[in-house]
């Protein structure tokens, strides 16, 4: 048996793809868009050649859940088990090996009898909590391509709420058997930049009862009863494009979706990093016109464009040649005639960097803790998103801020905050450091100047990669955005990108950080489901039942892409390195 010795401490609670065309973005916009792994003797696989908000409306005591079993994806994985079918229905899988990744470092005999461990946490990334009925909405762009949109958004809640019950039944990571002691979010927590999501993600993740509804609220007004033969209608006998492919009627389904869902928030202390989604309108659009603010909490809402206006706009927005989203303020101007009136809603109203923090710094919103999740009055005071934290064991993580305010949903850092991260890293020589983000490496290219700091340079991924190399007490950069499983060595220090909640295969990630005693630590990385059951019954519109249809809706998703689960050595890993 490992003696393994933790070196975890308690954390204090009031302390503080398109580059790739892998996977589709956010449907804001939708484009370019076995356990014990500790052992040596663990099978492993040789490693590839891998390159002011409103009051939260929330309930103080939320209703038991069924029990969730504590398993990862080393134990099963949902499969299709009817791989003929055009919709395919999920059942219990084979679970996903642990490959031990060299790159950087041997993998010595004995290690597993010397670890110490240092850090043990929970990555998630890209949860995408969407206000489904959001006149800013473009649902319409999959007149051009159909992963534009997703049949199964409306879920996100109770599929959210379903990968907290995952985490709060694991307790302890599964390679080393270590606490899990604090988790972290790596942005797009919410989709439109909307107040009404602000709420649901804060109170998904701290506690509470989120109603994720919005306008009328007696009354479902979004595009799956629009009559609109683009989307998926559940409950009617339209012959849509997805009820073609296999999609099934489910009656009811609307009223379910926005029915009042109970989280019992995280047992552990929780860090928040921020996503373009949670910045810009459809996580592209920096409009300061004013226009799309005042079109968010309005009574018009578009449904659908003629497909020539549909490929105007998305090439537009892929291209980023107008960050302001200048064509999007066009097109709502144009199509006055064909847009369907909704009931107006001042909590779809989008949120700024200093609402953002308000919210996160709300004692209603602190659950577990720490007050502010990462964030702090200084960071009001100096209009920032990025902090330092202690993760255990001579830890310090940090959080950065990587999306650009000018727009355009690729991303970058400016000057100042990469000035701050060098002198973070050297004040921290003697310390661990694992960076987390939002955007990657590869999908770090906007550099598009800040109107409010126009005469501050942005910079590449390429940069950051350059400046964490030169700092060898960096183990690993953890980020999202490309909805895809990615791990790559880069020298000193490995980057890790996890695949979005909201698109197929639905992970967040397990994280363990060991010292090996042999001049070598151990970075384990072990990817969850949540806790919603494989099989799912068209009739069972619970909460429980509605996670799990979540998960088999997106898996049957029209046009989604294969790449976000990943290669072997992508998903559930040792990544050894040298210190």
């Amino acid at each position: 048996m490992s003696r393994i010795r933790s070196a975890v401490t308690a954390l204090d609670r009031r302390s503080f793809l398109a580059a790739t065309g892998a996977v589709g973005v956010s449907a804001g916009i939708g484009l370019a868009l076995g356990a014990g792994g500790g052992s040596d003797a663990a099978a492993a696989a040789p490693e590839s050649s891998a390159p002011a908000v409103p009051a939260p409306r929330t309930a103080p005591s939320p209703t038991p859940t069924p029990a969730v079993p504590a398993r990862t994806t080393l134990d099963s994985v949902a499969a299709p088990r009817n791989n003929l079918a055009a919709f395919r229905r999920l059942g219990e899988g084979p679970g996903w090996h642990r490959v031990i990744r060299e790159r950087l470092a041997p993998a010595k005999k004995g290690r597993a009898d010397r670890r110490t461990v240092l850090s043990s946490f929970v990555q998630l990334t890209d949860l995408h909590l969407v206000d489904v009925q959001h006149p800013v909405r473009t649902e319409y762009l999959r007149a051009r391509q159909l992963s534009s949109w997703r049949p199964h958004e409306a879920l996100t809640v109770p599929g959210a709420v379903s990968l907290v019950e995952r985490i709060n039944a694991l307790t302890a990571g599964p390679a080393t058997g270590a606490p899990l002691s604090f988790a972290v979010t790596t942005g797009d927590n919410t989709d439109n930049n909307s107040r009404a999501e602000l709420d649901w993600f804060l109170t998904v993740m701290s506690g509470g009862r989120v109603t994720p509804n919005t306008g009328d609220g007696k009354k479902y007004e979004g595009v799956q009863n629009s009559g609109e033969r683009l989307y998926w209608h559940p409950e009617d006998a339209l012959r849509d494009p997805d009820k073609q492919l296999g999609f099934p009627r489910i009656d009811g389904f609307l009223d379910a979706a926005t029915r009042s869902v109970d989280s019992p928030g995280l047992r552990i202390p929780w860090y928040s990093t921020v996503g373009n989604h949670d910045s810009l309108a459809s996580g592209a659009m920096a409009d300061r016109s004013g226009f799309l603010a005042e079109f968010a909490v309005g009574d018009r809402k578009l449904f659908a464009v003629p497909d020539s206006d549909a490929d105007a706009l998305a090439k537009a927005l892929t291209a980023g040649s107008n960050p302001a989203g200048g064509e999007l303020v066009d097109l709502l101007r144009r199509e006055k005639r064909r847009m369907r009136t909704v009931t107006p809603d001042p909590l779809r109203a989008p949120f700024g960097p200093r609402e953002y923090l308000r919210a996160h710094l709300d004692p209603a919103c602190t659950g577990p803790g720490p007050l502010g999740h990462g964030y702090s009055a200084a960071n009001l005071d100096s209009d920032t998103l990025y902090y330092t934290f202690p993760m255990g064991g001579n830890v310090i993580g940090v959080s950065l801020d990587t999306t650009d305010r000018a727009g355009h949903f690729l991303g970058s850092l400016g000057t100042a905050q990469l000035t701050w991260l060098e002198r973070t890293l050297t004040e921290n020589k003697d310390a661990h450091v694992v960076v987390f983000s939002h955007h990657n490496s590869w999908t770090m290219t906007n550099t598009h100047r800040d109107p409010a700091r126009p005469g501050e340079a942005r910079h590449t991924g390429d940069e950051v990669v350059a400046l964490l190399r030169r700092h060898r007490n960096v183990l690993a950069w953890v980020n999202g955005h490309s909805h895809r499983n990615a791990i790559l060595p880069h020298g000193s220090f490995w980057e890790i990108s996890t695949a979005s909640h909201v698109d197929h295969p639905q992970l967040a990630r397990v994280i363990e950080i060991t010292d090996n005693g042999d001049g070598t630590l151990s970075l384990f990385t072990t990817l969850i489901e949540s806790g919603a059951p494989y099989r799912t019954d068209f009739d069972d519109l619970s909460q429980t039942g509605l996670a799990g249809l979540y998960r088999e809706l997106a898996q049957n998703a029209p046009g989604r892409g294969t790449a976000g689960v990943g290669e072997s050595e992508d998903r559930n890993t040792e990544l050894l390195l040298s210190r």
